[in-house]
């Protein structure tokens, strides 16, 4: 029996044990972790490690009760639906309390896991970390590492509910990363660079050093550029923060509760015809691609923005009941100690053809941004207000030009939807929810100088 079997196998015999009048969901999952981070060539860090647990839900009349445990001992595991369901009697009554239900959507098959990573030796994850440094430090002599680390991380799941849903699945990745740093008289400049993969053949080395490299390096001697209004290219990692803003505004909990900017718009043309924004987890270049989502439905690719036009919202099964439709196969959860959210798997905008430089070649007067700061705390997902940090390099004439900080980038959501000039072609696969693409937005206000 293989580990997702074995799992499947246990959640099944919890829910066999479901009272009358009783849902009953049991998730399993048992996971493998490493992390390491090197300095000047010594391991500073290293972390492996492995858990495993269940939580249940119980649900009855409207009403919700979980537990969880961090061990699948059977005496654990009958403690844990003994807590589950007398906390049912403290749940408030919620009309839209349910599990998901099977919907006949089929799982896409992935390959999610890979033999190499799981067979590849300590050693050699070791020396991928300090090769990274290497090449960094080799990159460019003003460069200086903060750290440079590997990690991966590999699970297996199942999911078994009253409601008919019988589901395991399995999915293993890794990164690496370097943080960098150049001087500037008194002051610092950072800089980064990673590559994901399934294994570590997938690795881009030279590129992350590379990168981490240029981030450091290209702020030494900046200024702040003189206010106005401008055009923006957004470097690939600064428009994959952006679009994680984004996804919090077309999130179906979020809409129900009346708190995002896009409630009551489907049909609506909120984008530049050019954009097309699409959550897909089938995707296996994606770093988050699944399977399945947090409540063992099947993980589908969903249109969200088609041509500049909303099409919908991302669900699980209770937003969906709450708005009157079907779940999109989007419950998010971090493991089993906590109940299905709701949220974006892997979105992406559909790229279009250029390069960085192509795009850049035709802006006369903007700049590139290549990183922001306060994007959460400065963006508002309920009215749209956009006002950041921001550093990049001035664009003038089709160049690049000097290095600009300490200046803002402001707008509103909306409109810089609607601002969209051009969508480029350098898609970068990242560690999070959201891939990265230069993006090109005009008329932006600039406060600096």
């Amino acid at each position: 029996m293989s580990g997702g079997e074995e799992l499947l196998a246990l959640a099944e015999r919890v829910v066999a044990q479901a009272l009358p009048g009783e849902q009953v969901e049991a998730f399993v999952s048992r996971d493998w972790e490493t992390d390491i981070r090197v300095y000047e060539g010594e391991v500073e860090h290293f972390v492996s490690a492995q858990s495993e647990g269940i939580g249940i839900r119980v649900i009855r009349d409207g009403r919700t009760g979980f537990a969880y445990a961090g061990t699948l001992d059977a005496d654990a595991i009958a403690e844990v639906l003994a807590e589950a369901r007398d906390n049912v009697t403290f749940g408030t009554p919620d009309e839209f309390a349910a599990l998901a239900e099977p919907d006949g959507v089929d799982v896409v098959e992935q390959e999610l896991w890979s033999d190499a990573l799981a067979a590849c030796p300590t050693d050699r994850k070791i020396e991928l970390a300090k090769e990274l440094e290497r090449m960094a430090l080799a990159a460019d002599g003003r460069v200086r590492i903060e750290d440079s680390n590997y990690a991966d991380v590999a699970a297996e799941l199942a999911v078994a509910t009253t409601t008919g849903i019988r589901r395991s699945g399995r999915e293993n990745g890794c990164y690496v990363s370097v943080g960098t740093l150049a001087d500037d008289g008194e002051e610092s400049h950072t800089g980064f660079g990673f590559s994901v993969g399934r294994s570590p053949d997938d690795f881009d080395l030279a590129k992350a050093a590379r990168e981490a490299a240029e981030r450091a390096t290209r702020l030494i001697g900046a200024i702040k550029p003189q206010s106005r209004r401008t055009t923006v290219v957004f470097d690939p990692f600064v428009t994959a923060m952006l679009l994680g803003v984004v996804s919090s505004t077309l999130n179906g909990e979020a809409v129900a509760k009346g708190r995002s900017l896009f409630k009551d718009r489907v049909g609506d043309q909120v984008a530049n015809p050019l954009v097309t924004l699409v959550d897909d987890p089938t995707n296996p270049l994606a770093y988050t691609a699944t399977d399945l989502d947090g409540e063992g439905l099947a993980a589908r690719r969903n249109v969200l923005i088609d041509g500049g036009v909303l099409q919908g919202f991302v669900h699980n099964s209770y937003s969906a009941r709450r708005m009157q439709t079907r779940s999109t196969g989007n419950a998010v959860r971090g493991g089993f100690k906590g109940t299905p959210g709701v949220g974006c798997l892997a979105l992406q905008l559909n790229p279009g053809t250029r390069t960085q430089a192509e795009l850049v070649a035709d802006v006369e007067d903007g700049i590139l941004v290549q990183s922001v700061q306060g994007l959460h705390s400065g963006v508002n997902p309920i009215s749209g207000d956009f006002s950041v940090g921001a550093s990049g390099l001035s664009i003038s004439g089709g160049q690049l030009g000097a290095p600009l900080r300490e200046f803002t980038i402001a707008s509103t959501l909306q409109r810089m939807l609607l601002d969209v000039v051009e969508v480029g072609g350098d898609v970068d696969w990242l560690p999070m929810r959201s891939a990265g693409v230069s993006l090109v937005i005009r008329d932006l206000t600039l406060s600096g100088a």
